[in-house]
């Protein structure tokens, strides 16, 4: 397995060179985050809209909304998902300028973000899936919230055993430490900057894909749920004392689907 190499020290115009090219990158994710999230907010607005002028939910269920809904899914993912990624996708862009100073060209973050996003379309795909099936079965409400208490308590206490899982730490642990990711799995060329990219997103769908499910049970489109889920993830990745914050998600999830199961 090839290991990351060695790099010059950085000098005053290496060093104006790294702070360029992480306020570029930083403002290429943070527009690509705000896209969107406009997406979302513009496509809540209509579902809001549509509810009020009475007119039928399109369903999953149909080719066109198929489509519809997995785009849907697949913008969501990258705006929940991307400010989390952001050290690891920073580190990289650090990496491919320090490497080009010692005359070594890396392939550029692009690549790597693209390996990272295809993990969580995958993702989208089977959320799309699961959505439609849920709507066949007539299991979810116009809000795309499932329409079964007891379905939704039960993927609440999942979610929160899943926080207490060795998975879950593993996955967590790569994507707290990028630094010791690339260091430990780095590889060289353009298919290994793509790969690195597809590795990583894995890692992140280890970590997160049960707290991802539970946007069924508040409503997919539900944009508050949706931030609130944004900003743990974020928090659980990036703010020191991930333990604590694991285990007091669990204790909530957990205690918030045995309340669901209490009063039905």
């Amino acid at each position: 397995m090839d290991r990351l190499t060695p790099t010059v020290a950085p000098g005053d115009g290496l060093d104006a060179a790294l702070r360029h090219d992480r306020m570029l990158a930083a403002g290429g994710l943070g527009a690509v985050v705000l896209l969107s999230w406009l997406y979302l907010w513009l496509s809540a607005s209509g579902m809001d809209h549509a509810a009020m002028d009475m007119a039928p939910m399109p369903r999953a269920t149909s080719a066109g909304a198929f489509g519809l809904t997995f785009m849907m899914w697949t913008i969501m993912m990258a705006a929940m998902m991307l400010p989390s990624a952001a050290p690891a996708i920073l580190l990289y862009g650090t990496l491919v300028r320090k490497h080009t100073a010692a005359g070594k060209v890396l392939p550029a973050v692009s690549r790597f973000v693209a390996g990272y996003l295809l993990v969580w379309t995958a993702f989208s795909l089977a959320a799309t899936v699961l959505q439609t099936a849920l709507e066949y079965a007539a299991l979810l409400t116009p809000d795309m919230a499932t329409a079964s208490t007891r379905l939704g308590a039960l993927a609440l206490i999942a979610a929160g055993v899943y926080q207490l899982t060795p998975l879950k730490a593993a996955c967590l642990g790569k994507c707290r430490n990028p630094l010791q990711f690339f260091i430990t799995r780095w590889r060289d060329g353009h298919h290994g900057a793509l790969k690195m990219g597809l590795e990583h997103g894995a890692y992140c769908v280890g970590c997160c894909w049960a707290i991802m499910l539970l946007l069924f049970v508040a409503g997919v489109m539900n944009l508050v749920w949706v931030a609130l889920i944004t900003a743990f993830v974020f928090i659980e990745k990036v703010f020191p004392g991930a333990r604590l914050i694991t285990l007091g998600a669990s204790a909530a999830l957990i205690a918030s689907g045995l309340f669901l199961l209490l009063r039905i």
